[in-house]
């Protein structure tokens, strides 16, 4: 496949899968082959803007392409990305991967052989990447990641709708099994739990509290990790990162203050880095950064918050 092009198909073009198309029809060799949705003034709006056949049913689709990126609302990602899957395409499934651990495990187990990758985009915030970098020996983490109701993700609450890009990235960090999962949350307009804080405990002694809100006015998408001697202070929309630590202050009988130091980043679209990962391990057969099993891992720890939410 390395000498032609990769054909691609996008499943879904709502606020995000029309990103997908886009990018796709700008990448180096590839060709996106068709987008795909149920709903028609979306689908033929994206479709004439991008040149592309555009249709509302997928399944005409399988076995007719390389890859495809599956953006549909997430109690359609087991079903799409597993017809795809066991048709021998690969799969790019955005975030939540699947609703349940259940469905999870039976996409990694129907990806043998194909590349299953989950779409945390934030993995590929640049900032994210020098931040996990420079992590050692995490003690504690705060996380905020907070907004006004988009109006769309309601089909699932806070936990898979936000705070999931947080646990995979969380996770990612600390490299070490969660012992412990405390939760509290509030419905406040779509009916499902709008807004929550977790808290994990770590077999390393790590401790994580995540507060994810989708009706706040105020847009805040931070991560604070503390280690020994020093701290991190990462904003993932601007991809600004900062450490932090201790400098003796010269005279004072070795007193110390918190000197801000300025970590370089190079900014960079995080989805379109997703997309290339993606395309590269379509054509290579490498694993993808977020493989099928991370994505998993995610779905793990969010399906325990959810359940001492309901509990």
């Amino acid at each position: 496949m390395s000498d032609s092009k990769v054909r691609v198909a996008v499943i879904g073009v709502g606020h995000l899968g029309q990103h997908h198309a886009r990018i796709y029809s700008e990448m180096p060799g590839v060709e996106l082959v068709a987008v795909v949705d149920t709903a028609d003034a979306r689908r033929r709006e994206v479709g004439g803007r991008l040149k592309v056949q555009a249709q509302a049913d997928y399944r005409p689709l399988l076995g007719a392409v390389d890859a495809v990126s599956v953006a549909v609302p997430t109690y359609l990602h087991h079903e799409i990305a597993r017809a795809f899957l066991l048709a021998g395409t690969d799969v790019l499934v955005e975030k939540p991967m699947t609703r349940t651990v259940d469905e999870a495990d039976d996409l990694v187990r129907a990806a043998t052989g194909r590349v299953l990758q989950v779409g945390h985009s934030e993995r590929y915030n640049a900032a994210v990447q020098a931040l996990a970098d420079l992590v050692v020996a995490p003690g504690f983490i705060e996380v905020h990641r907070m907004g006004p109701f988009p109006g769309r993700g309601a089909d699932v609450d806070v936990v898979l709708d936000l705070m999931i890009h947080d646990l995979d990235i969380i996770l990612t960090l600390v490299k070490s099994p969660v012992t412990g999962v405390t939760a509290v949350g509030v419905p406040v307009v779509s009916g499902r739990v709008d807004i929550a804080n977790a808290r994990l405990e770590f077999a390393s002694g790590c401790v994580a509290n995540i507060t994810a809100s989708r009706v706040t006015g105020e847009r805040l998408r931070k991560i604070r990790v503390f280690q020994r001697d020093t701290y991190f202070v990462l904003d993932y929309a601007s991809q600004e990162l900062h450490l932090f630590k201790p400098t003796p202050v010269e005279g004072s009988g070795g007193r110390s203050q918190l000197t801000r130091v300025d970590i370089p980043v190079t900014r960079s679209e995080p989805l379109r880095q997703e997309l290339a990962d993606f395309v590269e391990s379509v054509r290579t057969r490498r694993p993808p950064l977020v493989p099928g099993e991370a994505g998993r891992e995610a779905v793990h720890v969010a399906a325990q918050i959810m359940e001492r939410l309901s509990g």
